[in-house]
């Protein structure tokens, strides 16, 4: 059995979601919100049950980067025994956000 990790959200990420959320529910069906949020939820667990699956990022070298799709990218961080989700970046966003990210 693969072992899992925590996932721990950082307030940014929330804000992230929580920004992601209000642009798809303004501009698209429940039904885009709701794969959308199926999509996230799967690229999660795969976080969490291999964290190093996903590359380092260029930008933000203790962070990895998981690209959920062409417009979100989420970014994290792995510690012992707990994922950092420190961002969710969305390409309408300036990518020098990540840069200056900490946990």
């Amino acid at each position: 059995m693969a072992y899992h990790y925590k996932l721990f959200w950082s307030d940014e990420a929330i804000n992230n979601l929580e920004s992601i959320l209000d642009y798809l529910q303004n501009r698209w069906t429940q039904r885009e919100v709701d794969k959308f949020k199926n999509q996230l939820s799967k690229q999660l667990n795969l976080i969490t049950s291999n964290p190093k699956l996903f590359p380092k990022s260029d930008y933000n070298p203790r962070l990895r980067k998981a690209v959920l799709s062409k417009q979100t990218t989420i970014f994290y961080e792995i510690s012992e025994t707990r994922i950092n989700l420190v961002y969710l970046f969305n390409s309408r966003q300036d990518i020098k956000k990540v840069k200056n990210t900490t946990a």
